[in-house]
């Protein structure tokens, strides 16, 4: 079974992520290969680099996120261009690396993918598990872990889908707004569930 995991910003996602390999199942995580495609020697790299040129490389030639979000933040063009390069870069490095799982034999794979709903990938998985935080304890944990103001979390929070509209689209929630052990339990409950442990 491939399995979605998703949820919102600073919702504890990655807390979930790490329970799944704790119990031996696989993660294929968006976000690690959104940075492998734009790898130096990467094709995306390559048509990265002749749309908007060398200066947004760093000094030993691999991709300068800073400089290139500067470009893109700015401009929409220019970041949906930048996004059909590598967004179907990052679907098909995922599907590969889910067929090699698939011929390890690996019976139960999970997408870790933060936007699943937003960029329109639920085709890739079978279920779906949407990890919930209250949305005030969401901008709270924000505003802790990367430093932000209050202004600056909502701004984050509030581009993306709403986790409201995420749970009605879900298989199954986990509500991580209680103890760690108390999250575990729900995982490890919508697992057996599904007959993936």
């Amino acid at each position: 079974m491939i399995i979605g995991l998703t949820g919102g910003i600073a919702s504890g996602k990655s807390t979930v992520s790490n329970m799944l390999k704790d119990v031996g199942i696989p993660i294929v995580d968006a976000d690690v290969t959104a940075r492998e495609v734009v790898e130096k020697g990467e094709p995306a790299l390559g048509k990265i680099i002749e749309l908007f040129g060398t200066e947004i490389l760093n000094t030993e030639g691999s991709l300068d996120r800073k400089k290139l979000g500067a470009i893109v933040f700015n401009d929409e063009k220019k970041r949906l261009t930048l996004n059909d390069i590598v967004h179907p870069a990052i679907r098909k490095r995922m599907l590969e690396k889910v067929e090699q799982l698939k011929q390890l034999g690996h019976e139960t794979i999970v997408m870790d993918i933060p936007l699943l709903f937003e960029s329109k990938l639920t085709y890739m998985v079978e279920k779906i598990i949407v990890v919930y935080i209250d949305p005030d304890l969401q901008k709270a944990r924000l505003q802790k872990r990367d430093q932000f103001s209050e202004d600056e979390a909502l701004a984050r929070i509030s581009a993306q889908m709403p986790l409201t509209e995420k749970i009605a689209l879900a298989d199954e929630v986990i509500h991580n707004d209680r103890s760690i052990d108390e999250t575990k339990e729900q995982l490890l409950t919508i697992l057996r569930k599904w007959n993936c442990l």
